[in-house]
């Protein structure tokens, strides 16, 4: 399926994309990313600093030659000082570094993917009626992460973790045009689904794959993806098996880049005037304010 009212150049990276070998791609860049080879490893770590002029002296360890794999140069972690996270009990905030795709309301089922294309809030949650009903009218926002970006994620408001989800899926890229040219993508690609319960209600963050970004990450299971798998799996947790998670902790990551995708019941959540579809975001920067707190 191509938007065929693309410009052509989109057109044409989608329709390759559709020949790519996506899983075999992404499972070889993944056994490269985690090559503890400094022939492999340094080299091309100099040159994505180079390549994408990244900042080193924002990372808490600003030495090249510290870090054993380009995994671990990409999932870096920052000073402490680097990304102050916005202290209002009434706010939430970005939860990773990146350019926000689309934000605003759900109409029903309806996200907004792209100017002019929507997708299915059931399908992206995998066909959960019930999840999906918590966030009918709701408010969406969708992050998307370049190679340059800080590439771990974390909370927009403080949560206690109730479920976790991965829907496995296709790995096209992510990027605006891809978002532009395949409809449905992001309830098309393999994704991730943490859901939490916070003051202002149920939050949901999904962490969509892309090519050659074959792993996500969360803070309390490790490695979900890869290997990837045909089935749909839940993960629920009770009692003491939710996990707390302050505003501004640290939830999980991607290699490489990605987009997440932060969702809000109806009229719990609102984002500030000015930001929209290409606005930067930095981690921890406010976005807009949630209903419940005091």
């Amino acid at each position: 399926m191509i938007n065929w009212k693309a410009p052509l150049p989109e057109i044409a990276f989608a329709m390759l994309q559709h020949l790519l070998p996506q899983h075999l791609l992404s499972s070889i860049a993944h056994r490269m990313t985690r090559s503890r080879c400094p022939v492999i490893s340094r080299p091309v770590i100099r040159l994505l600093v180079r390549k994408f002029n990244i900042d080193l002296g924002l990372a808490e360890d600003p030495v090249l030659e510290h870090y054993p794999t380009i995994n671990a140069f990409f999932t870096r972690a920052l000073r402490p000082d680097a990304r102050p996270i916005d202290p209002s009990p009434d706010t939430w905030v970005s939860p990773a570094d990146g350019v926000i795709s689309e934000c605003g309301s759900i109409n029903g089922d309806s996200l907004l993917q792209a100017k002019g294309q929507t997708f299915s809030l059931l399908t992206l949650l995998g066909g959960d009626e019930q999840l999906a009903a918590q966030y009918a009218d709701g408010s969406f926002t969708t992050i998307y992460l370049s190679p340059r970006d800080y590439h771990r994620l974390h909370m927009p408001l403080a949560g206690s973790l109730s479920s976790m989800s991965h829907i496995p899926g296709k790995l096209f890229s992510v990027n605006q045009a891809t978002a532009n040219t395949i409809p449905s993508l992001f309830a098309r690609n393999e994704r991730v689904i943490a859901c939490f319960d916070t003051e202002a209600g149920p939050m949901a963050l999904i962490l969509v794959g892309a090519i050659f970004v074959g792993s996500i990450e969360t803070v309390w299971h490790g490695e979900v993806t890869p290997p990837t798998r045909s089935d749909i799996r839940h993960w629920f947790y009770q009692g003491e098996e939710c996990l707390q998670l302050g505003k501004g902790e640290e939830m999980g990551r991607f290699n490489m880049g990605s987009t997440i995708i932060v969702l809000f019941g109806k009229d719990r959540a609102t984002l500030d005037e000015g930001l929209q579809a290409g606005s930067p975001v930095r981690m921890g920067k406010r976005l807009g304010k949630v209903q419940g707190i005091s």
